[in-house]
């Protein structure tokens, strides 16, 4: 079983499971640190597929509140329906008795002589032509220094501020820097990249706070890198609405995600 981005700790009951958080997993100024959105999703999927023993399809996870370090984070599985290929699963992720976040999915694999995908990964430079990014709020500690981002097209960080981009389209290649294997809850966790595309699309130093993030596997393959490949759709009313497309390097079609936000614009990279 290979290692997690995470903490994640089994308990004497299998449907219990616990993830202690450290700055390492959480995001936000110095002080005033909570759990990456992405980092809850990628935990009960792992959760979720430890305890059915099957490959999770799509989940979604809705965020309902912050939960900060040094607490630790209670995921219960829920397996209300248990067929024969596939397995209706929930997971409560909680912090004593406050719920931080819920998460629907279906897990399973069924015999099928098919493979195929129709979406073809776009043209980007490989990620070795493309410069490293530094995330907006700058060095540091916390989840953003151990992912490496580079940008094949649109802008991140501050380079995007009066520049925005005309088709709201960003493409990044993204992996671990601590070599962590690509898998459905890692690409979870990248899928919580969209929130970066709203500054890239807007031109300005903005991002925002998930409200919800669903993901589908197609199908996971080994690759050191994966580009993103981030849609935002829309902005109104203080919320955004975007999607991602998760390719391995080899152009294969791993994963799609999406997730409305609260727009947050800062002025600087100590506004909290």
């Amino acid at each position: 079983m290979d290692k997690l981005f995470f903490d994640l700790q089994a308990t004497h009951n299998p449907h219990r499971w616990y993830m202690p958080l450290t700055n390492a997993v959480c995001v936000g100024p110095p002080g005033n640190m909570f759990m990456f959105g992405g980092v809850g999703l990628g935990s009960a999927i792992a959760a979720m597929e430890r305890t059915c023993r099957r490959p999770v399809v799509w989940a979604t996870a809705q965020y309902l509140s912050y939960a900060q370090p040094p607490s630790v984070v209670d995921l219960d599985v829920w397996t209300p329906v248990e067929g024969k290929y596939n397995t209706q699963a929930r997971v409560v992720g909680h912090v004593h008795d406050r719920e931080i976040f819920t998460v629907n999915a279906a897990l399973g694999e069924r015999p099928s002589p098919f493979s195929q995908q129709w979406l073809e990964m776009p043209n980007a430079p490989p990620p070795e032509a493309c410069d490293p990014a530094e995330h907006w709020r700058g060095g540091g500690e916390g989840l953003h220094t151990r992912i490496e981002v580079r940008v094949a097209k649109g802008r991140y960080g501050h380079d995007r501020v009066g520049k925005p981009e005309p088709d709201g389209r960003s493409l990044l290649w993204i992996r671990p820097r601590e070599g962590f294997a690509i898998d459905a809850p890692m690409l979870a966790i990248m899928a919580d990249f969209v929130p970066s595309g709203v500054g890239n699309a807007l031109g300005a130093n903005a991002g925002g706070n998930s409200l919800d993030n669903t993901i589908r596997i197609r199908r996971v393959v080994p690759t050191e890198w994966v580009l993103a490949d981030i849609r935002i759709h829309g902005v109104h009313g203080g919320f955004a609405h975007g999607a991602m497309y998760l390719f391995a390097q080899d152009g294969e079609l791993m994963a799609t995600a999406s997730q409305s936000l609260i727009v947050r614009v800062r002025e600087s990279r100590d506004e909290k």
